[in-house]
């Protein structure tokens, strides 16, 4: 066993944090307030090449597709901000079943519009439905071909980047009676008629990340757009958010340490009865339990992308990842909030906003509770 990074991923870990601390800390607070798409941030992350670093070279990007090194990334990112690292994730949200499914005419069409340095390009990934979370099969998104083209109608909600995206990778029903197995992708630009954005949320948190209804109405894509076989698409799907759900479990570490990091300093500093609080077990004892938590998730994620990263399966092992750390960064959180006392409580202090934004990380791309259903019929 090797427990150390490489060379390379120390200096981008040292590479993704310095972006985070220079450019995402001192901003965080502000677009969290206006709940405002951080555009002058992601301007400068796709001038550094952080938007498309895990996008092939031959494409225009980096090349360091490895999933260690996208969490190597995603936790300095997420410890930045998770709202603005959210807004800037969706582009690989949109990449990755490019990347999963698509042909080689079809990566070298649509990848290299998220690899230019000088513009932001978004993208969205459509999948959830107001009545089709986790059941894919309740999916009533219509994709009907005629000819050479489908005609999608439907409609798509809580979307990262929806409205707002310049590329659109939609998953609709080619084959109603077919359930699972009637599911296809196909892959889209925003100036395609009939694409309409709806109702944009007002969230608990990631407020910097845009997320709002999609809808399609008599949207014609040519054949040529389908993402794969023709009714295959959940295939590809439940492929690519095996490799997704150690990112988001990497998120939750950075998030949680983030809050926990600042409650051990405030812990230091904070003094009551003529000493810093931290040398009450009662506050130091919480501390060391968050660390230990932290510590955990992030290894468990490890573990995961590293199968991952050899080709073997991490469906068990992402999926625990994702359920410990989506869990543990809202009990980190809300520890940092209780450190601070009444000042946790309020807006000047950081530790409200890594509380609400924690929560969602037991709830998206696969709630808690879808994990352990994954993991009990694995087991």
């Amino acid at each position: 066993m090797d427990f150390a990074l490489t060379t390379d991923q120390l200096e981008l870990r040292e590479w993704a944090h310095g972006f985070a601390e220079r450019e995402m800390r001192p901003v965080a607070a502000h677009y969290d307030e206006l709940e405002e798409t951080p555009w002058p941030v992601l301007e400068k992350a796709a001038a550094a090449g952080l938007l498309s670093y895990a996008i092939p070279e031959e494409y225009g990007g980096a090349g360091l597709s490895g999933l260690v090194n996208q969490l190597v990334v995603g936790e300095e990112l997420f410890w930045g901000c998770a709202g603005i690292a959210t807004a800037m994730g969706g582009i690989g949200l949109a990449a990755l079943p490019i990347l999963e499914m698509g042909s080689d005419e079809q990566k070298r069409r649509w990848l290299p519009l998220f690899t230019d340095p000088n513009q932001v390009r978004l993208g969205a990934m459509c999948l959830t439905e107001p009545n089709a979370g986790s059941d894919v099969v309740a999916m009533t998104t219509r994709a009907v071909k005629h000819g050479d083209h489908y005609v999608i109608n439907g409609a798509k909600t809580f979307i990262t980047n929806g409205g707002i995206a310049d590329v659109y990778v939609v998953f609709a029903k080619t084959d109603p009676t077919a359930g699972y197995a009637g599911v296809s992708a196909f892959v889209m630009d925003k100036q395609t008629a009939g694409i309409s954005s709806g109702k944009k949320f007002k969230k608990l948190g990631l407020r910097a990340s845009h997320t709002a209804e999609v809808r399609f109405e008599d949207v014609r894509v040519p054949e040529e757009n389908r993402l794969g076989p023709e009714n295959l698409a959940f295939v590809g799907a439940m492929k690519m958010l095996e490799h997704s759900r150690p990112t988001v479990a990497i998120a939750a570490v950075g998030v949680a340490r983030a809050a926990y990091e600042y409650a051990l300093k405030y812990a230091k500093e904070r003094v009551q009865f003529g000493h810093p609080v931290y040398y009450n077990q009662g506050v130091a004892f919480p501390l060391a339990d968050m660390l230990i938590k932290i510590e955990s998730g992030r290894l468990l994620a490890y573990r995961a992308a590293w199968l991952g990263d050899q080709h073997l399966s991490c469906n068990l092992e992402g999926s625990m990842a994702k359920a410990f750390c989506g869990d543990m960064a809202m009990e980190v959180t809300t520890q940092a909030v209780q450190t601070l006392g009444g000042n946790g409580y309020m807006r000047d202090y950081p530790v409200e906003k890594w509380f609400r934004d924690a929560k969602i990380m037991s709830i998206y791309e696969g709630t808690s509770q879808i994990q352990k259903r994954v993991m009990t019929r694995m087991m």
